[in-house]
């Protein structure tokens, strides 16, 4: 029966929503317990196929390709929940769910879990707690009130991902870094400590304001007060920052609200920060 209703929630969801950042649904076809859905083909797999786990010797994603993947990613998040009327709550943002096409643009798929979010003056939708572990915002896990907020933080997590090339949930790393999220934390508070954050993969190949900027965003959607956290589509405006000025020495205006550091330290030299 869920299956069912997650294979007719999909149909419904890309029937109507259409973006350059969401996967298109070709057509579907059900034989009695056999669903199928098909997407138009998608030759770089997803995000998690060229992020996560990647064999010895295998390419890693540069560093501007990353930021232009989570840039289309956090694009299909905006249209779901700023252009569709009423708002769409996506519910399981997470690598495996975010495509590429052959250019490395991101599209969303797996709507399965998808959500009508709240409309007129409710705040929030409640349900039952849905989605991959890891990935779930605080607020959602422990109460079922579901928001376009707790997109907002599973974007945070995808995006430390991007950043550090270690998976939300890792059950092969020692105990104190199973969870990423938890990992991260002492770090977003020290200057000293970002470089630690970036996938060793990149081997050093990134800007390194570049990096401290990347991880204020991904702080900032990762906040426990989901109050706290941006709308996504100021996540839109950082990203569409972060990549123009990775490919142009003089870059674009810079959006102050989320390019701060996770802290300050005032023992660094201004020139340092970003």
């Amino acid at each position: 029966m869920q299956g069912t209703r997650e294979f007719l929630v999909e149909v419904l969801m890309l029937s109507l929503l259409e973006h350059p950042n969401l996967v298109t649904l070709l057509g579907y076809c059900t034989d009695a317990d056999h669903r199928i859905l098909v997407y138009e083909y998608m030759p770089r797999g997803s995000l998690e196929d060229h992020l996560l786990d990647l064999p010895p010797g295998s390419a890693s994603l540069d560093w501007t390709t990353r930021m232009r993947v989570a840039q289309g990613a956090a694009r299909g998040l905006e249209h779901l929940h700023d252009a569709a009327r009423p708002p769409v709550i996506y519910r399981d943002f997470k690598a495996s769910n975010i495509l590429l096409d052959r250019s490395f643009q991101a599209r969303l798929s797996d709507f399965g879990l998808a959500k009508v979010g709240p409309v007129g003056d409710k705040t929030h939708v409640s349900t039952r707690v849905m989605g991959t572990y890891g990935y779930c915002a605080p607020e959602y896990a422990l109460t079922g009130k579901l928001t376009t907020c707790s997109d907002v933080y599973s974007f945070g997590v995808v995006f430390l991902e991007i950043i550090t090339g270690r998976r939300a949930i890792d059950m092969g790393r020692p105990a104190d870094e199973q969870n990423l999220v938890q990992w991260a934390a002492p770090r977003f508070k020290d200057k000293k400590r970002f470089a630690e954050m970036a996938d060793p993969l990149l081997r050093g190949a990134y800007p390194t304001k570049g990096l401290y900027q990347a991880l204020a965003i991904a702080a900032m959607c990762l906040q426990e007060d989901a109050t706290m956290r941006p709308a996504i589509s100021d996540v839109v405006t950082a990203l569409e920052y972060l990549t123009v000025a990775g490919a142009s020495s003089e870059g674009a205006p810079r959006p102050q609200k989320l390019l701060q550091q996770p802290q300050e330290d005032d023992d660094d030299d201004d020139d340092d920060r970003p």
